[in-house]
């Protein structure tokens, strides 16, 4: 009886998720399992499957025979770009780049074209503006070739129609999710669309040797619009990123098969273009020549990349019982618990003022070696007292009181000693320490508390107050 039971569950659930198999007797639109939209699909058609053995394309020849230079990377002109791609587009990769609308990936995406039409054909398909509009911005950031061909186009086999006439070495398509194959049911951008597309587009480049870079939507959590299986079906993944206030963005590697996928590239965005970045440490430190309560420099990692960046604090009597923890640039949840220890361990008193704590030139920290600086920035504040200009501080901070180890603390030391930073509170057993800079170990936070405010005889507060 319970067998012929669980037969007859077996047959009502004709509905699977393409995500990740979940299945139902009938169809709804978001998945019980995975909680994607749009993902639930009817799997009662039957499958016909083979076990002929078929044609193959090309004789398997010893792998020491295969030709690498037909995987070379070719340079954009882009240099920060080329860094993340791990030095450049090779012929017949699918790149997706993703990220929310506004963000400047357009702007890139067109610059890159144009400097690659230099060397080669490039076509640009976009499907969300006239070719007239991307003309209008190709003038304004100067990317005007003759070698860059336009299309504005929403079919797909319009889109490979175009491919065959052109036969670019590079191919952008913006966006993915607005293009749609006339063999596949759906409106442009749900999930088989989306999936259809990009596996049409993958398939040719890798047939022609096409560089193509595919660009992408995402949702409101940041993620990639359309199925999961867009990010397994192409060969590299980056995400653009960038507060819309500020003309700070980042393109971060996410999926590399041809290099690094921890590398980070900073641009420039402004009204003329799209500039990268090669030393980008300066955007993130204000310009006050003199020393300010409540601010404390740090060195994170984006990638392998060490940034300088400054923390500021600001701390104020609460009109309320509930005081207010607002961040601009920092993780609530991280402030939080760093102002806990700073209460619990080193008795500075932030239980009943509020805390405004934000970052300078629109970087968002988030690791763990940022909670030192996050502390004496909160600490001075409180305390009226300015650090030294020349000061650094690198480590977490633990809920013990500890300050932890943390990685690539001879890379952030270094980038401190070469933009003039004398002096380092660092947590112990760092290693070796860089020409330029002295590295002062503190074991837990009431030591650096100690080291870093007046009182202290191990930094030379001369230059603290003008």
């Amino acid at each position: 009886m319970a067998t012929s039971a669980r037969a007859a569950t077996r047959e009502r659930a004709t509905f699977r998720c393409d995500e990740c198999g979940w299945s139902t007797g009938k169809w709804v639109g978001r998945c019980g399992e995975c909680q994607a939209w749009g993902t639930v699909l009817d799997s009662s058609a039957p499958t016909v499957r083979t076990t002929k053995a078929g044609p193959v394309s090309t004789a398997a020849r010893p792998i020491g025979e295969v030709d690498v230079e037909a995987a070379r990377a070719v340079p954009t002109g882009v240099d920060e770009l080329d860094r993340v791609l791990g030095g450049g587009l090779v012929p017949g990769a699918v790149v997706l780049l993703a990220g929310e609308p506004g963000v400047g990936k357009s702007t890139l995406l067109l610059d890159v074209a144009a400097r690659f039409a230099d060397r080669g054909r490039a076509l640009y398909v976009t499907g969300e503006e006239s070719t007239a509009q991307v003309r209008l911005r190709a003038d304004r950031i100067g990317a005007v070739r003759d070698d860059l061909l336009l299309a504005a186009e929403t079919d797909l086999a319009a889109v490979l129609g175009h491919l065959d006439q052109v036969r670019p070495a590079l191919l952008v398509v913006d966006s993915v999710q607005t293009i749609a194959s006339a063999e596949v049911d759906g409106s442009p951008g749900n999930v088989s669309q989306v999936r259809e597309v990009a596996a049409a587009l993958s398939r040719v480049a890798k047939q022609r040797g096409i560089a193509t870079v595919l660009v992408g939507h995402v949702t409101k959590d940041g993620s990639i619009a359309g199925p999961r299986m867009l990010e397994h079906l192409v060969d590299v993944v980056l995400h653009f990123e960038g507060d819309r206030h500020s003309r700070l963005r980042m393109v971060r590697g996410v999926k590399n098969r041809y290099g690094p996928s921890d590398e980070v590239g900073c641009f420039d965005l402004s009204d003329e273009g799209i500039v990268g970045l090669a030393d980008p440490s300066g955007l993130f430190l204000s310009q006050q020549r003199e020393a300010v309560p409540g601010t404390c420099v740090t060195v994170t990692l984006e990638g392998k990349r060490p940034l300088v960046a400054e923390v500021q604090a600001l701390v104020a009597v609460a009109p309320q019982n509930s005081p207010r923890r607002t961040t601009s640039g920092l993780d609530g949840g991280r402030l939080a618990m760093v102002l806990a220890v700073l209460q619990r361990r080193a008795k500075v008193n932030v239980a009943a003022v509020d805390v405004y704590a934000a970052t300078v030139g629109g970087v968002r920290l988030t690791e763990p070696a940022t909670d030192l600086a996050v502390a004496l920035a909160v600490a001075g504040a409180v305390q009226n007292d300015p650090l030294a200009s020349g000061l650094v501080a690198i480590g977490e901070v633990g809920l013990a009181g500890e300050i932890r180890r943390v990685t690539g603390t001879a890379r952030r030391l270094a980038e401190a000693a070469r933009l003039g930073f004398t002096h380092a509170l660092v947590p112990p057993d760092v290693g070796r320490v860089p020409a330029g800079i002295e590295a002062i170990e503190v074991a837990d936070l009431p030591r650096a508390l100690r080291v870093a405010f007046p009182g202290a005889e191990v930094i030379p507060f001369a230059s603290r107050r003008s």
